[in-house]
């Protein structure tokens, strides 16, 4: 084994993440960090479209760090920076040199996916660092045989299904590649049942919660997939040579055909098949193309030595300067798509390739526009009038910011708010509504309804909430506990 690149890699690391750290608090929070923060108020083993680490964590960071979206993201950006260690790892697990490791980390952390994971708070952020890992573990157990590898892949296994149940889906085309190409010995090991028996362990809580509430996430999945499948199976192609760079695609071409081919790395063939057994299996299922992005990584890592021994064979200025200029390229460009680096009122290109850079602006904008709604409704009968969004990230944002501008605790139908409402029978008085601006249909469920306000960002950024109406009803259609039901929707 070559020894590894401690002070380059974790110097490297540490960089990226100061320079995550610095831009953290440029924009704002994040629709799915709003939510984190509310469900991390109500702890629980579970939500109905999550488990509960992220939200603890949200909950612990804003504890230990603050109240501000910079302190919210800590954890996710310490998660990316030994993300990229562990990339480094398995480069040197697969025989790269230090050279080669330290190259694996630099593209790792440079790429589209990681630093979009690294800059927010979210489940994906943890779940590519878990994913790593147990690739890590998983091919050092093909290198060493060593049954007892088994033991802590199961206990990352089980840490991850607590954040986000799609570690599932790795376990079983690691499992089916190392079934169809070996080595097959390692999965006769006694210690394999160990490791199972340990993710079930750590995973327990958030498995129990699930079951004790009929499958929930199931039923979020199915929506997810009937709502996006096609459009995900559309994007899927495209979105594996954008989610690193398109200028990477020769590095993990290059690691994906050393995988397959190089008699050196024969133990290592599964991780080969794993990756395109994973895009049959996120195809099927209608899932996003980020999914696969760990094993993307892999193989990325696998091709930075065949990178550096080209390098140097040639012995030439110019390929190593060209090599430089696209990693350069690569590192605007995603810095771009991915960081909020530019103004708000610059998002328009950006936030057409990456969603999530809109999804930050325009929170408190939503809050002020349902105050203004809030002041429509007489005095008299504010101690029966109800608050109601039609989203969670609507009503995080009111959650966060509401108090200071005197609204009341909101109420929504959706994902685990559902399950912290309804409002009570006797609030039978005014329901203020706020709503995305094509969502005309949730008025049917009340009276009465005019709209009084408007959200505008005041930055011309076109997010969901952009133009969405606070609408004022007189009262609903029939009692809270009976409407219920109705309301509640899970995308």
């Amino acid at each position: 084994m070559p020894r590894f690149a401690l002070g380059p890699v974790t110097g490297l690391a540490s960089a990226l993440a100061l320079a995550l750290t610095a831009l953290s608090g440029r924009y704002g929070y994040h629709r799915d960090e709003l939510y984190f923060l509310a469900a991390g108020d109500r702890p629980a083993w579970g939500y109905v479209d999550q488990p509960p680490l992220t939200p603890l964590l949200a909950r612990a960071a804003t504890t230990l760090f603050g109240d501000s979206p910079a302190a919210l993201r800590v954890p996710a950006t310490l998660a990316f920076a030994a993300s990229v260690v562990v990339v480094a790892l398995v480069a040197r697990e697969l025989g790269g040199s230090r050279a080669a490791q330290v190259l694996a980390a630099g593209l790792a952390g440079v790429s589209a996916q990681p630093l979009a994971v690294g800059h927010l708070m979210s489940t994906a952020s943890f779940d590519l660092l878990a994913w790593l890992v147990v690739c890590w573990f998983t091919l050092r157990l093909l290198r060493t045989g060593d049954g007892r590898w088994w033991l802590p892949i199961g206990l990352c296994v089980g840490a991850g299904l607590l954040n986000k149940y799609l570690v599932a889906l790795l376990v079983v085309a690691l499992l089916a590649s190392v079934l169809a190409v070996g080595p097959r010995r390692v999965l006769r090991s006694p210690w394999l049942l160990a490791g199972a028996g340990a993710a079930l362990a750590v995973a327990a809580p958030g498995l129990w919660w699930q079951a004790a509430h009929d499958w929930p996430q199931l039923t979020v999945a199915e929506g997810i997939g009937k709502e996006d499948g096609t459009g995900n199976r559309l994007l899927f192609l495209p979105e594996q040579l954008i989610y690193l760079s398109p200028l990477f695609l020769p590095v993990w071409v290059a690691g994906w055909l050393r995988l397959w081919r190089d008699p050196a790395l024969r133990r290592a063939r599964a991780a080969a098949v794993a990756y395109p057994l994973l895009c049959v299996l996120v195809l099927a299922l209608g899932g996003k193309g980020y999914y696969v992005v760990p094993l993307l990584l892999v193989l990325l890592a696998a091709g930075c030595e065949p990178a550096v021994d080209r390098l140097r064979r040639r012995g030439r200025t110019w390929p190593v300067a060209a090599a430089g200029t696209a990693v350069a390229l690569a590192v605007a460009i995603n810095a771009v798509v991915t960081l909020p680096v530019l103004p708000r009122s610059a998002l328009t290109v950006p936030n057409a390739l990456n969603k999530g850079q809109g999804e930050q602006v325009g929170w408190r904008s939503l809050a002020d526009a349902a105050a203004r709604g809030w002041s429509a409704v007489p005095a008299r009968e504010r101690s029966r009038a109800v608050v109601l969004a039609q989203n969670y990230g609507e009503a995080g944002a009111l959650d966060r910011y509401g108090p200071a501008r005197g609204l009341p605790r909101p109420y929504s139908g959706h994902m685990s708010y559902a399950d912290w409402g309804p409002p009570p029978d006797s609030a039978d008085g005014p329901v203020l509504l706020v709503r995305q601006e094509d969502a005309h249909g949730i008025e049917r469920y009340f009276t009465g309804c005019r709209q009084v306000a408007r959200v505008d960002n005041g930055h011309g950024v076109e997010n969901e909430e952009q133009g969405a109406a606070v609408v004022l009803c007189a009262g609903t259609a029939r009692p809270w506990s009976r409407l219920w039901p109705s309301l509640r929707h899970y995308y």
